[in-house]
């Protein structure tokens, strides 16, 4: 059976439900053999006021000291110390900075034109540019992304603007030159992208990406990584062995995997 593995979560230190202590404890319990920690990157304050998303700058020192005391009362799970890196717009030089130590980085596009797309409290942007718009620069700035100097380990939830579609914010256009630009850029810069369980438990209702854009990255060669995005330690390692038969049916036939000395391995489908 492929080993089961969890490359995407987040704590209490950013905006997760659950400490480092619960989650670790929760991914154990399931059988979880890597399980990576990945909260979202501290962010410049214009972007992220009162840290409300990001780990506070002061508080990198204290998630680096937890994520070493889960390590030492966890012998049985192997921990990867990531983080989720919200890409910018000259974020390198803050990224390389604040995330010092970690040895996984997921990127994750969640701004266009430097506005949040993926917060239901505010949908001014989608109202602006509508859906069709909103997609082809998204697409432009995964792509700038994809092409930064940044070491990221995969692309999270690539097509995450699906998160409104089914609340009236879907997209008029096809979407298939769309996903051909984005599974060649991956293919392009080197890149792997998430196979994410979380579309499920949002109104999405289907994995992140979706099934047309997933084979696209499968055409290019482009190889997955498998996250759950838990936010809540009852969500961790949400449906991954399902999100496997997922890729599998698209043609995927390996994983790749962080490891917590810095590596990385393939692992069969």
């Amino acid at each position: 059976m492929t080993m089961l593995v969890d490359c995407h979560s987040h704590t209490t230190y950013s905006d997760g439900a659950s400490t480092l202590e619960e989650m670790v404890s929760a991914a154990e319990a399931c059988g979880c053999e890597v399980f990576c920690t990945t909260d979202h990157l501290t962010m410049p304050e214009e972007l992220d006021p009162g840290s409300e998303v990001g780990v506070a700058e002061v508080d990198l020192p204290k998630l680096a000291a937890d994520f070493a005391l889960a390590r030492e009362a966890h012998p049985g799970i192997e921990l990867v110390r990531g983080f989720e890196c919200d890409w910018y717009e000259g974020c390198e030089e803050n990224t390389l900075r604040w995330s010092q130590g970690a040895t996984f980085l997921l990127c994750g596009v969640h701004k266009v034109d430097l506005r949040d797309i993926d917060w239901a409290e505010d949908m001014g942007i989608w109202e602006e540019l509508g859906p069709d718009e909103l997609w082809r620069r998204y697409a432009d700035t995964w792509c700038r992304a994809c092409e930064s100097s940044l070491p990221f380990g995969s692309m999270a939830h690539p097509d995450l603007p699906r998160r409104f579609e089914n609340e009236g914010y879907a997209p008029t256009i096809d979407l298939a030159p769309i996903f051909t630009q984005m599974a060649t850029c991956a293919h392009d810069t080197g890149r792997r992208i998430e196979v994410s369980t979380a579309g499920l438990r949002k109104s999405v209702r289907g994995y992140y990406p979706c099934p047309q854009l997933l084979a696209e990255f499968f055409r290019a060669e482009v190889p997955i990584t498998v996250g759950s995005d838990a936010h809540h330690a009852m969500d961790a390692c949400w449906g991954i062995r399902d999100a496997y038969a997922y890729a599998h049916a698209t043609g995927y036939r390996t994983m790749d995997v962080p490891r917590g000395d810095d590596s990385w391995s393939t692992v069969e489908l």
